[in-house]
């Protein structure tokens, strides 16, 4: 299989270490992949923000370069459910989030990490509803995670989950920026179950979700780091 390698733009931008853990893992599994020199955002902020028009465009061009990938890969949960369940494009049938493509697609049963650290978990919303990465609560159903699946295999690790574990952080892109008091007061109270587990870390497959919560713990001083799943099964290598 061929892989097309798609960094999201506020990943390449802000959270480089992810989309570099995320060629590190596929070199390690020895996936045939290639990083399109000329890829850019896939549109989710436009869209987000009532421009689909300008997002449109950006789809098509996303369509061209990764037209020969069997399979495209990104270290983003939001940015790849965007592209898979809100429009009908050649890469939506084949695009997935890293964790879902070492699980589902891989199927990998071990990983080189050794992270010997107390890890809580963040399930994104779109992460859980959209791409399916972990149960959602309110539907009843028997739990799973493949984002602790795939951690659990880490050496040295301890997995630990927050209380209301597919609660939303408040974050949401657009509605951060239209709603701050509401958007910071859920992202308090989401650390402060994260922080309650006793975890080091709080982990998960999207940045945008994380750089939310650690804007708010610098802001409080709170004793707390934050690091995208990716780096830690990386860790090492």
């Amino acid at each position: 299989m061929k892989i097309g390698l798609f960094i999201p733009c506020y990943v390449n931008a802000i959270y480089p270490q992810a989309g570099v853990a995320t060629y590190k893992l596929l070199d390690y599994y020895g996936v045939d992949m290639d990083y399109p020199l000329q890829q850019t955002c896939c549109g989710q902020p436009m869209a987000n923000a009532g421009f689909e028009g300008k997002a449109h465009s950006l789809l098509e061009q996303m369509d061209r370069l990764f037209d020969a990938y069997d399979y495209v890969v990104a270290p983003s949960a939001s940015c790849t459910a965007f592209v898979k369940t809100q429009h009908f494009c050649q890469t939506s049938e084949k695009i997935y989030d890293v964790c879902e493509f070492l699980h589902d697609i891989l199927k990998v049963d071990h990983v080189p990490g050794r992270f010997p650290h107390k890890v809580s978990v963040h399930n994104s919303c779109h992460g859980v509803r959209e791409l399916h990465l972990s149960s959602a609560s309110e539907l009843n159903i028997p739990p799973y995670s493949k984002l602790k699946d795939l951690l659990r295999m880490v050496a040295g690790i301890e997995v630990l989950e927050p209380d209301h574990v597919d609660e939303c952080c408040g974050f949401g892109g657009m509605f951060a920026v239209e709603e701050p008091a509401v958007s910071v007061c859920m992202g308090q109270d989401k650390l402060k179950n994260h922080i309650h587990t006793g975890a080091e870390y709080v982990t998960g497959a999207d940045s945008s979700c994380l750089m939310h919560l650690q804007g708010i713990a610098n802001r409080e001083k709170l004793p707390i780091q934050f690091i995208h799943f990716t780096e830690i099964l990386a860790a090492g290598l």
